[in-house]
């Protein structure tokens, strides 16, 4: 058994933005059936479903994006190089 982790290796945290993708898309199809179950047009629950469709795409690409990032530059930060009020 191994002793307690060091404050300086990241936590894992496997899976995070896929499953925060998920958690997304799953909203994506949600939100349009609630606005069609409570009266808003077809129409408008479409543009709804394409919008959040595109937020979710975007943000994604940016996870995606920083996640590389991270790795590239070997994980997050753990020491503070900045001051806190």
């Amino acid at each position: 058994m191994s002793g307690p982790r060091s404050t300086t290796e990241p936590r894992p945290t496997p899976g995070t933005v896929s499953e925060l993708v998920r958690w997304a898309a799953f909203s994506c199809v949600l939100v349009p059936v609630v606005l069609l179950w409570y009266g808003t047009s077809l129409a408008g629950a479409a543009g709804t479903a394409l919008g959040l469709a595109a937020v979710t795409g975007a943000c994604r690409l940016l996870l995606r994006r920083s996640e590389r990032c991270a790795a590239q530059r070997g994980g997050r930060h753990t020491k503070a190089n900045t001051p806190v009020d």
